[in-house]
């Protein structure tokens, strides 16, 4: 443990969104939102506090709350901002404590942005704002205990909560300075750009593994996830679905059954204008047990709708027609001529790679409580799009949006799943409908057929090399359902370099990868047949998750047709020439570094082993954290293939809490190993297949590798961790299997029956 942080023994928190609303006095925070009538205004802050900035609070007792506007769900990312306040602040850990923001407009910061959780923006996004917030507080307790010791405040030192005057030997702890009410000084937006923030070399807090704050609270029972709301009077709802996943209709319900469930109440069929959901009912009773009763009870007649009768089966042969079509689909990328390239290269390599549909399946189902009080909503519920979510709930209670508080509970997994709000609806409506708080609930089989998943999709990749084995050309097709098109919020869209229009481009991030290559077209095209049938969402990676495993795959296949070592290829395409400047150089220093712990090129591995690279600039471009794999196989001649050791090297620039980033790789590294060889979804008849995990199996226990992780401190601008590593497992064991048994699959997930049947080709 650092020497900085040794005494630290974090207390716990009762966290509980409604001791949060109703206690906020004790805090130094003020919610509640102004100008709207019936919502309570919280009382004012008491003059002994002292609120440097709307994200944290100092109490007379010198606790210091910081209050996050992202979704917590396990990553820590609370306990990340608490550590970039601490570190500028000048706190002792020990004084540190945590809650999650409302909805209240003023947590939509105008540098923060809105309140969503994804795409490992929080760290990256958040440092400089939330290191500022703590140095302007630093400035202001300084200025403020000086005054008070009648000393200099420019000759004072701050740390671990004192202010200290070491040619007097004076001294104020936060505590003291609160209590004086004497810290009064405030910042201006052009002053809080002007402080001048510590260099790496001056952190004490930030790369040191302090406790997560979270962790007490939730071992204890005291942390509050969605599922543990209760309220007065609150009774319970199942929800009905259709046997389709999107577009059926309700012809009628018949609920003489249900009415002899103890505790019954009613059936609501979802009138969603919202467009969330279709063809759903729930069943209220006075208990969950009871609701799940009725609900099973129920008899409900379907219109199918349009979708009754596709399957993933029409939805890959529309993709692939869709990407035959010459005029279909935007430009993302748009360099040089790949066709005339083409043309005259020495050799052309095409293939096909194909995604199945994936699901979320987070530990904690989908839930949501919904009470009116007057004619305010107050909703209950872990969400990662706090923005968006009130707007869903909004619409399902047909008022305006700023009548709606979400109380934000911790979330037992997120993975992009609760960026969508469709278990608002049901408890929304059906709270209206009995003139009750209703908590709704979903079943393990509601969540996984009704999953906003991560899209099917369909690849082309063609690439052309000269005669010395050089990439000149490559063109990428990129087939798919459009999740965050399906949004509605144009703000989310990329307008295309062709001008034909916006396109999703987290649909196709990651095709604009940073090797060098001359002539390189990548089109983005939906699929509006799957759009409509699989309502895709955005599942913990994006289009990375796909894209990458394209991209990498074939750079795979181009270095074996031209007799190159597949990561010496790789090298010499990160000469950072161009654009590609300083984000090449980045990339091929993670894949060196992979490279060398795991040992590659220099084992001589037994027959049927092989080991595989990948390196990727995930998750997007413009925000990339540079991330390498190298995956070490077995195939077995039945074809099926046992990952021994992944072995991940990744640049995150600074490091804030080095063991919580270690574990977001780690696991994310094994969600992207999940995903390559054991995940996947079918549609037939309209319908996701699989209903719990006896037939969606994602990678246990005992499957389990080896996984060695070098995380790259550099000291540059903090990167995201989250999601990187799940990009460049997929491609890497592909590879691998191919170096140890020649079989060359594009299909994910790899199966055994793949890998042999591809060892036969």
């Amino acid at each position: 443990m650092n020497k900085h942080v040794k005494d630290v023994t974090p207390e716990t928190t009762d966290l509980s969104r409604r001791s949060f609303l109703v206690g906020t006095a004790a805090t130094g925070l003020v919610l509640g939102y102004a100008g709207v009538p019936g919502i309570e205004q919280a009382a004012a802050a008491a003059p002994a506090n002292f609120e440097p900035s709307v994200w944290y609070s100092i109490a007379p007792d010198g606790l210091v709350t910081v209050t996050c506007g992202k979704a917590d769900m396990g990553q820590h990312v609370a306990s990340t901002m608490a550590q970039i306040v601490a570190e500028e602040l000048g706190a002792n850990w020990k004084d540190m404590r945590v809650q999650l923001a409302s909805n209240d407009p003023k947590f939509n910061d105008p540098v923060l942005g809105a309140q969503i959780t994804g795409g490992s923006w929080s760290t990256m996004m958040n440092f400089d704002a939330m290191s500022r917030a703590g140095a302007a507080g630093r400035m202001a307790l300084t200025e403020a205990a000086a005054a008070s010791m009648g000393v200099p405040a420019n000759e004072c030192v701050v740390r671990s909560s004192t202010i200290s005057h070491p040619k007097s030997k004076k001294s104020m702890s936060f505590a003291d300075v609160v209590k004086s009410g004497k810290a009064t000084k405030t910042f201006t937006a052009d002053e809080l750009k002007a402080i001048k923030l510590k260099s790496p070399d001056q952190y004490t807090m930030i790369g040191v593994s302090v406790p997560q704050l979270d962790i007490p609270s939730k071992t204890n029972g005291t942390a509050k996830y969605g599922i543990d709301v209760m309220l007065p009077g609150m009774v319970h709802g199942a929800i009905v679905t259709p046997p389709v996943r999107y577009g059926a209709t309700v012809k009628s319900v018949d609920d003489s059954a249900a009415k002899k469930v103890p505790g019954y109440i009613k059936a609501v069929t979802l009138d969603d204008k919202t467009g969330t959901t279709t063809g759903w009912v729930v069943a209220v009773a006075n208990t969950y047990a009871n609701a799940k009763k009725a609900a099973a009870a129920l008899k409900i007649a379907y219109d199918g709708g349009p979708n009754a009768k596709l399957s993933s089966e029409s939805l890959f042969a529309e993709a692939k027609r869709l990407q035959g079509l010459s005029d279909s689909g935007e430009f993302f990328v748009k360099d040089g001529d790949p066709n005339a390239a083409f043309g005259s290269a020495a050799k052309v390599l095409e293939a096909e790679y194909t995604t199945n549909i994936n699901i979320h399946a987070p530990m904690e189902p989908m839930n949501a409580t919904a009470e009116f009080k007057g004619d305010i909503l107050h909703m209950y519920s872990g969400n990662q799009f706090a923005t968006r979510s009130g707007a869903i709930a909004a619409g399902a209670a047909g008022i305006d949006p700023k009548y709606v508080v979400m109380h934000q509970m911790w979330l037992g997994g997120g993975f992009g799943r609760r960026l969508d709000a469709d278990m608002m609806v049901p408890a929304v409506q059906a709270a209206k409908a009995v003139g009750k708080p209703v908590k709704v609930i979903y079943t393990r089989e509601n969540d996984m057929t009704m999953d906003f998943s991560r899209p099917l999709t369909y690849q082309k990749v063609k690439a052309g090399m000269d005669g010395d084995g050089k990439i000149v050309a490559m063109s990428h097709d990129v087939v798919s359902a459009w999740p965050t098109a399906r949004w509605g919020i144009p703000d989310f869209l990329t307008p295309s370099v062709d001008k034909k229009g916006p396109l999703d481009s987290f649909t196709v991030n990651g095709a604009d990868f940073f090797y060098t290559v001359p002539n390189h077209y990548v089109r983005a095209i939906k699929n509006e047949m799957a759009h409509n049938a699989t309502p895709s969402g955005q599942l913990r990676s994006v289009a990375p998750g796909w894209t990458f495993w394209a991209v990498e795959s074939m750079i795979d296949e181009i270095a074996h047709a031209t007799g190159k070592d597949p990561a010496q290829l790789r090298i010499s395409l990160l000469d950072g020439k161009g654009k590609n400047d300083g984000g090449a150089q980045r990339l091929r220093n993670t894949l060196l570094a992979a490279m060398g712990l795991a040992g590659y090129g220099t084992k001589q591995l037994p027959k049927g082993e092989g080991m595989g690279v990948a390196c990727v600039s995930s998750q997007e471009r413009a925000t990339a954290s540079w991330t390498a794999c190298v995956a070490h196989v077995a195939v077995a001649p039945s074809g099926e293939v046992t990952v021994k050791k992944l072995t991940v090297a990744t640049d995150v620039g600074t490091q804030v809490n080095p063991d919580g980033i270690r574990a977001q790789v780690e696991g994310a590294a094994l969600w992207g190993m999940s995903l390559a060889l054991f995940e996947k979804a079918t549609l037939k008849d309209g319908g996701i297949e699989q209903t719990n995990f006896d037939s969606y199996t994602p990678l246990r226990m005992s499957q389990m590798p080896e996984v060695a992780v070098n995380v790259i401190a550099n000291g540059e601008k903090a990167t995201g961790v989250g999601e990187p590593a799940v990009t460049v497992v997929a491609p890497a064991i592909g590879n691998a299997v191919f170096n140890a048994v020649g079989a060359r699959v594009r299909g994910l997930p790899i199966t055994a029956e793949a890998v042999k049947a591809a060892m036969k080709a």
